[in-house]
């Protein structure tokens, strides 16, 4: 499991621009970045290199930030590696609230998936990793 940050930012033009300026000057890196908007708010979704410097910055920026556990699971890059790896996770039994997803190289693609029973989702790590694909944790962010 990963930390993902959660930012809730009214749309506004300049906002999420403001907050990722907010995130570059505090020296910041992101490896992925997800919007959902409705016509009054967005929900920004981040994964970054330092999670807590991240939250201090925008904390101190005025935004309202939380701290989130995700998967993140990487999967061959190419037609059906995203099918492969979420009927694993339903022959495993996981229900997933959201994922989004992000590149890291030609051949491989990662997946964030938010597991509605975190506990069960750890668990299910190892079966996961048996199945062929990777189950990033922490330190390979920082």
């Amino acid at each position: 499991m990963i930390d993902q940050i959660t930012v809730f930012l009214e749309n506004k033009r300049g906002r999420i621009a403001s907050l990722c300026r907010t995130l570059g000057n505090a020296n910041i890196n992101m490896a992925a970045l997800s919007v959902a908007d409705t016509t009054e708010y967005g929900i920004v979704r981040i994964i970054c290199s330092d999670t807590a410097a991240a939250l201090s910055a925008l904390d101190a920026g005025g935004y309202r930030a939380i701290k989130t556990k995700v998967m993140a699971i990487a999967v061959p890059h190419h037609p059906g590696g995203a099918a492969d790896l979420l009927e694993k996770l339903d022959d495993l039994d996981l229900d997933i609230e959201y994922f989004y997803c992000f590149s890291t190289t030609d051949d491989m693609a990662v997946l964030a998936l938010k597991i509605a029973d975190p506990a069960s989702a750890a668990e299910a790590s190892w079966a996961i990793e048996k199945a062929g694909f990777h189950v990033f944790d922490q330190s390979e962010l920082d």
